[in-house]
């Protein structure tokens, strides 16, 4: 086994015995451990942007182990295993790349491929399905468009050029303006994302709708 594969053991046989040995690691639970996650993925992201390789390596080893940490209550309890969840990622991958394990062309829009084929395997109806409801609202507004987008919901959206600072400064004056005035950027955002999520769901049946008509 390569040094690299020795360690990943090494590091779940750790996980082994924290379980057992330690009583703060076996009263955890998935729902005590969320706060954890999102909090290592927030310094995974800050190693990304201001930290250098010695940061980066440290915090995505605290995100690791939130992933071995997961899997290890799920083994105890007789779910599935670490080997199962690298198992599905894997499979997934080669699943959903046909064009790198096969002999199918590479796609001229592999990301409207990838989008297409998750949406078949997961029976999915509307290209808004599968967005996760914890995600900030910035970050969720980005997932609604990407996939209002990569599925051609007949929708428009806006598209008129604009640079990464203008929007950086464009958010932050918005926050700041609302904030002066009392209003709650954040729940703003999310009250005008569920109205935009409303259309494009509106605009998907009109289209299923056109579509029934058409075939008959």
């Amino acid at each position: 086994m390569s040094a690299a594969g020795g360690e990943l053991l090494r590091l779940q046989q750790v996980m082994h015995r924290l379980r057992r040995e330690c009583p703060w690691d076996a009263k955890q639970t998935h729902r005590s451990l969320v706060t954890y996650l999102v909090e290592e993925t927030g310094e995974v992201v800050d190693a990304i942007e201001t930290g250098d390789d010695a940061d980066l390596r440290e915090e995505l080893g605290d995100l690791l182990l939130q992933v071995y940490f997961h899997a290890e209550i799920a083994d105890q309890e007789g779910r599935f295993t670490l080997d199962d969840v690298a198992a599905g990622i894997a499979d997934k991958l080669v699943a959903r790349h046909p064009y790198v394990f096969g002999a199918d062309e590479v796609p001229e829009d592999p990301t409207r491929t990838w989008e297409a084929r998750k949406r078949l395997e997961k029976g999915r109806t509307s290209a808004l399905d599968g967005i996760a409801d914890s995600l900030s609202v910035l970050a969720r507004a980005t997932k609604v468009a990407s996939r209002t987008r990569n599925h051609h919901v007949p929708i428009d959206l806006p598209d008129d050029p604009v640079t990464a600072e203008e929007v950086g400064e464009g958010i932050l004056e918005l926050v700041l303006r609302a904030h002066a005035q009392g209003i709650d950027a954040d729940q703003a955002g999310r009250e005008a994302l569920r109205a935009l999520e409303a259309r494009v769901r509106a605009a998907e049946a009109s289209s299923e709708e056109s579509s029934a008509e058409s075939s008959e």
